[in-house]
């Protein structure tokens, strides 16, 4: 069994196990996430707008039949990521967009289980366009053996499964994984979570869509190519031009693409 099949059987196995926790009523933590999810889909959706005050603790733990131990644990998660904020006689407000930790995988996850802004998304490859290319060259130049025979293996299960399978698609984070990695800077590896779990929604939306028409492994490929034989540029070049490619495929407006800018302006 491959480590990308390994994973995903550990993802299903992990689906079951909540499955049944859920059957036998739950844990604490499971519930107050499930209320953080519930609220919080409720912000990025922009049903609570921001500055609007949340219902208080008392009102709406009794409203959801749960503790006030639980729903007090919900908002603490939501404050965590940014999206409200709480003071004292005012009570818990909506955070402004510019507060939320974007790159935050269950704020991610929420904010691509709707139909997101075409400036989120447009947003969401600006950066990745600034990141991975600096991150392709300096891992051109500090990769381990190790490190690459990782990249490697996972662009492997990538191509095996393709994109339109789950393994595929966490072989496709763990290469972007393995690659931020293999640039030794401190702060990209801290990057990781983030700009995996981008990668992963982006590639969600576009499955939401239809299934894709353009296999992106040849262009993974290119990059792990000029990151093998230590070719800085190559590798900037090679993850520019996925970037790029990748943004085509996306189902955002011509109109949008050639401005840069999302509906929002």
């Amino acid at each position: 069994m491959t480590r990308v099949t390994r994973m995903a059987s550990r993802k299903n196995s992990r689906k079951s196990g909540a499955a049944r926790a859920a059957r036998a009523g739950g844990k604490s933590l499971r519930l107050h996430g499930s209320i953080a999810r519930e609220i919080g889909l409720l912000i990025v959706s922009g049903h609570y707008k921001p500055g609007q005050v949340l219902d208080g603790e008392v009102e709406a733990s009794e409203r959801r039949a749960v503790s006030r131990t639980a729903y007090r644990e919900a908002v603490r998660i939501l404050a965590a990521k940014g999206l409200v904020h709480s003071r004292p006689r005012v009570g818990t407000r909506v955070s402004a967009q510019q507060h939320w930790q974007l790159l935050d995988p269950d704020v991610l996850s929420w904010v691509f289980s709707i139909d997101p802004d075409p400036g989120v998304l447009l947003g969401l490859f600006e950066l990745r366009g600034i990141v991975e290319p600096a991150a392709a060259a300096l891992a051109a130049a500090r990769r381990s053996q190790q490190q690459l025979d990782t990249m490697r293996r996972a662009l492997e299960g990538m191509t095996r499964y393709t994109l339109n399978d789950e393994a595929g698609r966490i072989a496709d984070m763990e290469f972007h994984a393995a690659l931020l990695q293999a640039t030794g800077n401190p702060f990209m590896v801290s990057l990781i979570n983030g700009v995996t779990a981008a990668v992963d929604a982006l590639t969600a939306f576009k499955l939401r869509i239809e299934p894709l028409r353009r296999d992106p492994a040849p262009d993974h490929w290119r990059v792990y190519e000029a990151i093998a034989v230590s070719d800085a540029e190559a590798a900037r070049t090679a993850m520019g031009e996925l970037i790029r490619l990748a943004l085509l495929d996306t189902p955002i407006t011509p109109q949008a693409k050639a401005t840069g800018r999302g509906a929002r302006g």
